[in-house]
Order: structure tokens, then sequence, then C-alpha cells
């Protein structure tokens, strides 16, 4: 499971990561609403932890933004403000659950996977390029219909591509998407990891690959005849 924190507090933001790695979930941290959201546009997740006391902006200001991108994804927001109308505010803008600060790290991660329990949908989001078929939610990927085993950053790299079909991504567009939450990538880092992602769509005889754009970056899309 992959949870995407949006908290200002890099000492409360560390905490919230370790503990929710230690029960084995995934925790990108952003420390703005801006970068949050362009997290959003980046990557799935199955649940999003919003603080409202952002620097740059009221979180409750991207609630909205954020239900436009995941409509059934599963929203928690930390408040340290006392009023309820604020909460309010909140749940009626859409968010799943509220948590009060300060908090017992235990009860946020309970109310976490509750509202992620609540949140599973019947029906799973299929990216789709011809022949290729990756689904965020259940981390699988099918060539021609058989099933294409990939690490977690080439899975992540194939799922930007797909949601950007026919568009180049620079390497720093990559750098930003993939290495953006804490990592310092090495200088040839996005070359490594394309030249493994086009090995095995390659030995999967997939209809689609990654083309480099001299100069200028990256683009999925038909392999050659």
């Amino acid at each position: 499971m992959r949870i995407l924190l949006i908290e200002d507090n890099k000492k409360l933001a560390d905490v919230i990561c370790d503990a929710m790695r230690a029960q084995t979930l995934t925790v990108d941290w952003m420390a703005t609403a801006r970068d949050g959201e362009a997290a959003m546009l980046a990557m799935t997740y199955d649940a999003v932890v919003l603080d409202l006391g952002l620097p740059d902006r009221d979180g409750l200001t991207l609630i909205g933004p954020i239900r436009q991108i995941a409509p059934t994804m599963p929203l928690l927001v930390l408040t340290a403000r006392d009023a309820s109308t604020c909460i309010i505010e909140a749940l009626e803008k859409g968010a799943d659950d509220f948590l009060a600060k300060p908090f017992v790290m235990g009860v946020l991660i309970a109310r976490v996977r509750a509202i992620m329990r609540r949140g599973v949908v019947t029906q799973e989001t299929v990216l789709r390029h011809g022949r290729l078929e990756l689904a965020p939610a259940s981390h699988s990927v099918k060539v021609n219909g058989l099933d294409l085993s990939l690490s977690r950053r080439e899975f992540a790299a194939l799922e930007l591509f797909l949601r950007r079909p026919n568009r180049v991504l620079s390497k720093a567009d990559m750098e930003d998407a993939l290495y953006g939450f804490g990592e310092e990538p090495s200088s040839n880092a996005i070359e490594v990891l394309v030249h493994r992602l086009r090995r095995k769509l390659e030995e999967a005889r997939s209809p689609v690959d990654i083309h480099t754009m001299r100069g200028i970056g990256y683009m999925l899309a038909e392999r050659p005849s």
C-alpha cells in the first residue's frame, strides 16, 4: 500500500513515515500543497494523509483538487485547529476522516487502514496503451495478456509514461516524479531505469516501447514495425 503524506512539519512527518513503514506501508512525504498535488498527478496512491496547516496554501482548498484527481481515494485530514466548523468543512469537501493534533501514532495507523478498507472499489482503473495494461491498485502489468514482473521503481516509471501517452518526459520530469521523495538519484539513474524497463518490455514482446528523444527526454509510443 502506498500512502501520500502532505505535512509541513518535518519532525512530525519523519515520525509518521517511520511508523507507517514499520507497518509495511510505503510513504511519500510532501511538505507543501503544491508538491502534494504534483505527486498526486504523478503517482497512484491508496490513501492520502493531509495536514490542513500548510505553508503555501490552506489544506482545505486542496481537498477539491485531490477529489478531482482521485474521486474515491481514501483521504484523512490532520488538524491542530480547534473549531468544529473546520472539521465539518473538511468532511463536507470530501475528506473521509479526521484526526486532531496531537494524536497517538497507533490511532493514525488504525484510521488510515480503516478508511482504506472502506475505500475499496469493485472496479479497478486500468491504464492501457495497445496490448500493454497496467493496474495501479493491484500493482500488476500485462503485455499481450501475460503478466509482466517489474520492480517498484520500474512499475512507477511505466505508470508515469502511461499517464502521459505520446508525451515526452524529460530526465528532470522523471527524477522529480520518481525520486522526489527524499531520495537523491545518481547521475545516470534514469538512464539505467529506462534501459531495464525497455529490456523487459522487449522480452515480453510489447507492442509499445520507450523511445529516446535525443536531447529532450523519453516517450512511450508504438514500437516500429
